[in-house]
């Protein structure tokens, strides 16, 4: 049986997959395992983002929170990023966030933060995933006024907002921003937040229905954006995705900025102010060479861990550093929030805009972005993460690297959910590394399967 838990909560389809009784499930023992050692009655700050299916499983959540003795404290539609500020603010015992991220509208998950705004580890997920599967044995169920409470607070949102504002101290007085809300969790929230700070905002895709999150706009579809800044001779245009807790920008004309290039172009600036610890930024084996080739250059040591935010935070936190993320734009800064935060993100970016009266296009140009192909190569699932055993193939990767001297290279990750491996290759020419990627992928399914 495969594990509950992936790298970013429990997900699925809502209803089906990700059904009430498992929501109900996973308040119950989310409840029990994060607040047992609690002496006080605990209580949880639950929020969504803007899905139909969210509102169905907040209730089946908090359902089972109560029926353990725990209070729930309910946002409603808030980014991510909220939940984890807000649970650290209020000095409650956990958060938890329904939503699927850039998932598209009929997905639904449920992620769970500690009291002091972290996602949990995976040993505290198993735990909770162990007690469902034994259908929670030895946890008391309490009856009477031993039963918890739902206190409805949609107006908490208010002082992520203010938390974010205090945190940019910026004035983008004179800036014209495009944003789009991907019709999630920012549609609120990072339009207030822009107006207030004095930008010239055009705000699009900030009218969610239920099913319309993700649906080609936000993040995951940068098309409408890029085109409506270069139409409204906007100095940026800024997306989000579902739950905000990710960011990525468009330049004046009309480029994509993602978030290698966002973290260089914040990372250099910090460290220009002495506020980048250590000289470091964080970041996964997938990020750009391109950003060490960058980091080389000016001076930043670069340090990467397997993919996923998670675990580029667990590095920030055993070593001391305070900027990472991922190239898809979800960057955490430490010494202000404790998760990846789509609005943080994109005041950091603009701060520097601001401060540097460059534009975003100019800024952009601290790093190059070498092409990169991506091939997958089919494998017999329980052979998927052996694929360096094999003589030949581990001959061919070498005999690549050797070939490009420094200027690409190649990354080879099995993956998580199917059985395949996927064979990317950076380099100087998008020829020439499409061709060399499909012979390597082709190489590796000739030889495992």
């Amino acid at each position: 049986m495969s594990r509950m838990f992936g790298t970013d909560g429990v997900r699925g389809v809502a209803g089906t997959e990700l059904t009430i009784e498992l929501a109900m499930k996973l308040g119950q023992a989310g409840a029990y395992v994060l607040t047992k050692e609690q002496a006080h009655q605990p209580t949880i700050i639950v929020g969504c983002d803007t899905r139909i299916s969210g509102g169905m499983l907040a209730n089946a959540l908090m359902a089972g929170i109560c029926s353990v003795g725990a209070n729930a404290i309910y946002a409603g539609v808030v980014p991510t990023p909220a939940i984890a500020y807000l649970t650290r603010k209020h000095k409650v015992d956990a958060g938890v966030v329904i939503s699927a991220s850039h998932n598209p509208m009929e997905f639904n998950g449920i992620k769970f933060f500690n009291g002091e705004g972290y996602k949990l580890s995976d040993e505290l997920e198993d735990e909770i995933e162990a007690l469902i599967l034994n259908h929670m044995k030895d946890v008391p169920i309490p009856t009477g006024s031993a039963v918890g409470k739902i206190e409805y607070r949609f107006d908490i949102k208010e002082e992520y907002i203010s938390f974010i504002k205090r945190k940019a101290s910026v004035d983008l007085s004179g800036l014209k921003i495009v944003v789009d809300c991907a019709e999630g969790a920012a549609y609120y929230t990072s339009v207030k937040a822009l107006r207030e700070l004095g930008a010239n905002l055009v705000a699009i895709h900030t009218r969610p229905d239920g099913s319309n999150i993700n649906a080609n706009c936000g993040s995951t579809h940068m098309e409408e954006l890029k085109a409506r800044v270069v139409y409204e001779k906007a100095d940026v245009g800024i997306a989000f995705d579902g739950d905000a807790d990710r960011m990525l920008a468009v330049d004046e004309m009309g480029n994509m900025v993602d978030g290698d290039q966002i973290m260089a172009i914040i990372g250099n600036h910090m460290k220009r102010q002495g506020t980048l610890k250590k000289d470091t930024i964080v970041v996964t084996v997938m990020t750009n060479l391109g950003f060490s080739l960058m980091g080389k250059r000016e001076g930043i040591h670069i340090e990467k861990t397997k993919v996923g935010d998670r675990y580029v935070l667990e590095h920030m936190i055993e070593h001391g550093f305070n900027l990472g993320g991922e190239q898809s734009g979800h960057i955490i800064f430490l010494d202000d929030n404790t998760t990846g935060d789509g609005l943080l993100s994109a005041l950091h970016l603009l701060k520097v805009m601001t401060d540097t009266k460059q534009k975003l296009s100019e800024l952009a140009g601290v790093m190059e972005v070498l092409p990169q192909a991506l091939v997958n190569a089919k494998v017999p699932n329980h052979k998927k993460e052996h694929y360096m055993d094999y003589t030949e193939i581990a001959e061919a990767v070498q005999e690549l690297e050797t070939k490009f001297n420094g200027e690409g290279r190649v990354l080879i990750r099995p993956s998580g959910t199917e059985p395949m491996v996927r064979v990317m290759i950076e380099g100087k020419d998008q020829a020439v590394i499409e061709k060399e990627a499909g012979k390597l992928a082709q190489l590796i399914t000739d030889i495992m399967l």
